[in-house]
């Protein structure tokens, strides 16, 4: 009896599914694929990538900076590429934001994928979804790993200054909020130390580390007396100065970020977290042991993170121009 009763509701469930579908009661029922463009721009990928990596190859900063693109964008509203929205006399974006303002850069590199994909098929690919592309062939051309990106997300026609100064975590980030800004978005504190991994290219301002390098006191003497001498105390003063966040590769994607956090080198307040005798320290460790692990983690978090909220179906538009809204 207990059996039929459990495939009677099974049914009766897959009947209600079924009903909801036929009825279209919401577009967000479309979900993400990884074969979303097959038919209708297979040349998609092909385009994103010849852009990305010519980009990277005129300044191999730049992987990091679409990188964190996609971060500062799905932790806002959702990977729904609000944040490319440039600001008007009758619309304020995300851009000047305080996580982004001077900060978040490669906006070009943006508009010029698009305009490669628009050659090979206009009006199809959303930039939320070149965005998402371009982050994995960034982390691919700087030698980290490969995965399927899941695609059909379409683009915002709003944006949200507040949630870009509330939702994205902040370089004086502990590691409680750390977790919690992370869990806010659906991502366990896992994830979070293996997306923290990006920090292993790119650079970053001596505004964001400076408190570190004077005021902390788990940071490697040695360390900071070498970041303080490109980064004066004063604020206001050379904020703007560049420093690798991870000391010895910040072209090449590995897994030296965690061996520098062990040494108590890690540049950000929000870096050397990860390892000071909390939660995360062991996670840290596993990752010096094995790169590949690293690699793993940080392939499943760059998914989930591409999971959230999503505009699909009928919901947002496909941009013409990533800038502006149609």
């Amino acid at each position: 009896m207990a059996t039929r009763a459990s495939a009677a509701r099974k049914c009766s469930s897959g009947i209600i599914l079924l009903l909801l579908l036929a009825a279209g009661t919401s577009s967000a029922t479309a979900q993400l694929s990884t074969g979303f463009y097959s038919h209708s721009c297979p040349g998609v990928y092909d385009a994103v990538r010849s852009v990305t990596k010519a980009a990277i190859a005129r300044e191999q900063r730049m992987g990091a900076s679409i990188l964190r693109l996609f971060f500062h964008d799905c932790f806002v509203q959702g990977c729904d590429a609000s944040l490319l929205l440039d600001d008007t006399s009758s619309f304020q974006g995300e851009k000047m934001a305080t996580p982004n303002n001077g900060s978040v850069r490669g906006f070009e590199v943006i508009d010029d994928i698009k305009t490669a994909v628009e050659k090979v098929c206009p009006g199809v690919v959303s930039c939320a979804d070149i965005l998402s592309v371009a982050a994995r062939d960034s982390v691919v051309i700087l030698g980290g790993p490969n995965w399927d990106v899941k695609l059909g997300r379409r683009d915002s026609t709003t944006a949200s200054f507040s949630g870009a100064n509330n939702n994205i975590p902040p370089p004086t980030s502990g590691l409680s909020n750390l977790t919690s800004l992370f869990a806010a978005q659906g991502l366990s504190q896992k994830d979070m130390v293996a997306l923290s991994g990006a920090h292993t290219i790119g650079l970053a301002r001596c505004t964001n580390f400076r408190a570190h390098v004077y005021n902390d006191t788990n940071i490697d003497g040695a360390f900071a007396r070498t970041r303080q001498s490109a980064c004066p105390r004063t604020s206001g003063s050379g904020d703007n100065n560049l420093a690798p966040l991870d000391l010895q590769t910040p072209t090449v994607f590995e897994n030296n970020y965690y061996k520098n956090l062990v040494c108590k080198k890690g540049l950000l307040h929000s870096d050397q977290e990860l390892f000071n005798g909390g939660s995360t320290d062991a996670q840290v460790q596993s990752y010096i042991s094995s790169q590949s692990a690293f690699f793993a983690d940080f392939v499943t978090g760059m998914i989930k993170m591409g999971d959230i909220t999503p505009l699909t179906g009928s919901n947002g538009e496909i941009r013409k121009n990533c800038r502006r809204i149609n």
